[in-house]
């Protein structure tokens, strides 16, 4: 998310001036949210072009349902879960995927940054093409935990009112995702020589992700605000 200036309107206030007819309210909100929006679907669907679809598709809906918007939970959470189902209805279309269980619960989070050497980038690349394709074998409920919690740290309690369901089911939901990542989790463990970055959730629940690891979004940040259309491929298609 882009920095906002401590004199400029709260997302609440951009979004109750969309509503009122506003023309640019909409794209500042767009501005300061859609990097971490193109990182979730982008982490969800592992497609850049599914990712940037779904964030057009998320946007155009927040656009038009923003009269719905009643402030029970933040604007952030309310465009991500928006972006979130946007995600998982792509998902829910694709070809079933096989997954496999096994018995060993590692943090996904002790992959998500390889601890790896600045000299040797195309091996953290092949990293997280391998992690990114092992993301894909997952359930979509699972995939979404994992993603919201794990790599983008949230703690539990947002992710499960983004996600819509209780925060005993989104912790249900990472733990038989670790386990289905174990085999990959041990076998990339061993190839960066056994080092590990640690647990570090700390004791309110967030994880601390590393932003460097997701492609930020580009395009054009100056585009017509009022038209969340002009965020077509917010995160940068090939």
């Amino acid at each position: 998310m882009d920095s906002v200036p401590p004199e400029a309107p709260s997302d609440s206030d951009l979004l109750a001036q969309h509503v009122a007819g506003d023309p640019d309210a909409f794209g500042e909100l767009v501005r300061r949210h859609r990097d971490r929006l193109w990182a979730v679907a982008l982490r969800t669907l592992g497609d850049r072009e599914e990712a940037a679809d779904a964030v057009q598709d998320a946007l155009v809906k927040a656009f038009r349902a923003a009269h719905t918007f009643r402030g029970q939970s933040a604007v952030t959470t309310w465009l991500h879960r928006i972006t979130v189902n946007a995600c998982l209805d792509r998902v829910r279309k694709a070809a079933s995927r096989k997954t496999s269980p096994v018995d060993d619960a590692e943090r996904l989070d002790q992959l998500l940054e390889p601890h790896e050497s600045a000299e040797a980038p195309a091996v953290r690349q092949d990293l997280h093409r391998q992690l990114q394709k092992a993301l894909d074998t997952l359930p979509a409920e699972q995939r979404a935990a994992l993603v919201l919690v794990d790599m983008q740290g949230y703690p539990v309690a947002e992710a499960a009112s983004i996600l819509e369901v209780p925060t005993g089911t989104v912790k249900s939901r990472c733990a038989r995702g670790r386990a289905r990542l174990a085999p990959l989790v041990r076998h990339l463990r061993a190839e960066t020589g056994g080092q590990n970055p640690g647990d570090e959730n700390g004791a309110d629940g967030r994880n601390q992700t590393h932003e460097a690891s997701v492609p930020p979004a580009s395009g054009p940040r100056d585009a017509g605000a009022s038209d969340p259309a002009a965020t077509k491929g917010g995160g940068g298609r090939p």
